[in-house]
């Protein structure tokens, strides 16, 4: 065996410990979503007892974990927005960092913990007593289901840039979408035209400041800014406990070649399961949202959804 089969036995010897442990521990809030692909989520909360805020890591483990990568990891959490998701983003970055070559999920929960007692006691925290519900709770995974691993750590790799926005960024005109409603869940489409990522997240605040969109489970979003000067996009998405949905978002932008574009999609649970449906209806609102503001039209949108960039109609490229 050469070295390198043996850091990889090294390393699934190390997982598989460290599973037992975890699975151990935390009991009931440990769940595998898929043993095979080291695909695993736990709830963490603040109190085990009372819980007041509650959120889902789900993580997965590459192969040459713990030795020499990271685990991949999504924090589902529909109240967990903004600087207090970057923060904790970054805490859980750095925990790696100060422990690399270890096994750090443990830490890595606790650290959660910790962010959630502070965060239940702080005057700022979110409305206490409301639960959020999610898709995912109400059922076992199915394969189709399982996150777009490509996908999970996107928001974290420039999450830098949503760390503040001037307050002398203009807002850009918010357009709101015809609603779809199945089995007592409602879907509504948001739309603005945006240049930066500050005014991305400039729209994202005003959003989150009407009570109902705030309300929302899930506020999925998608945008593509494309930089002129190197010819290339800047895109991001968020699934907002939702997952997947937002790269499924975000690749309805692409195939349908928009930009300048900032698309949400809010959802409000309403108690019946969905399924795949969910991910049709998030498009569905998406793609009306974008024909009606002349992003595309129907028969582009019909035919390969490709060719030449779109833009809105009556609008020039700068």
């Amino acid at each position: 065996m050469d070295a390198s089969e043996e850091r990889d036995d090294a390393d699934l010897r190390a997982q598989i410990e460290e599973i037992e442990a975890l699975s151990s521990i935390y009991a009931e809030e440990w769940c595998v979503i898929d043993e095979a692909a080291r695909v695993f989520c736990i709830r963490v909360s603040d109190d085990s007892q009372r819980p007041r805020l509650t959120l889902c890591l789900q993580i997965i483990l590459p192969p040459d974990y713990p030795s020499s990568a990271p685990p991949i990891y999504q924090i589902n959490a529909g109240w967990l927005r903004g600087a207090d998701r970057t923060t904790l983003s970054n805490s859980l970055e750095e925990l790696y960092v100060e422990n690399t070559g270890e096994s750090i999920l443990y830490l890595w929960v606790e650290k959660i913990r910790e962010f959630l007692i502070e965060k239940s006691q702080s005057a700022d925290g979110p409305e206490m007593g409301k639960t959020v519900t999610t898709e995912e709770e109400g059922h076992d995974y199915d394969e189709d289901e399982l996150p777009d691993y490509s996908m999970l750590k996107l928001a974290n790799q420039s999450a830098q840039l949503f760390s503040s926005a001037s307050d002398d960024e203009e807002l850009p005109l918010i357009k709101h979408g015809e609603t779809i409603t199945d089995r007592r869940s409602t879907f509504q489409p948001h739309l603005a035209a945006v240049l930066t990522p500050e005014q991305v997240q400039r729209v994202l605040n005003h959003l989150y400041e009407n009570k109902k969109i705030a309300s929302a489970t899930h506020n999925i979003y998608a945008y593509r800014i494309y930089c002129e000067d190197k010819n290339s996009f800047l895109q991001d998405c968020e699934d907002d406990g939702e997952t997947a949905a937002g790269g499924r978002l975000l690749h309805l932008l692409q195939i349908l070649d928009v930009r300048n574009v900032l698309v949400v999609v809010s959802r409000w649970y309403g108690g019946i399961l969905l399924g795949p449906d969910r991910f049709k209806h998030i498009n569905n609102c998406a793609r009306n949202i974008l024909i009606q503001e002349g992003y595309t039209d129907t028969s582009e949108e019909t035919s390969k959804a490709g060719g030449k960039n779109k833009r809105p109609k009556g609008k020039k490229a700068k």
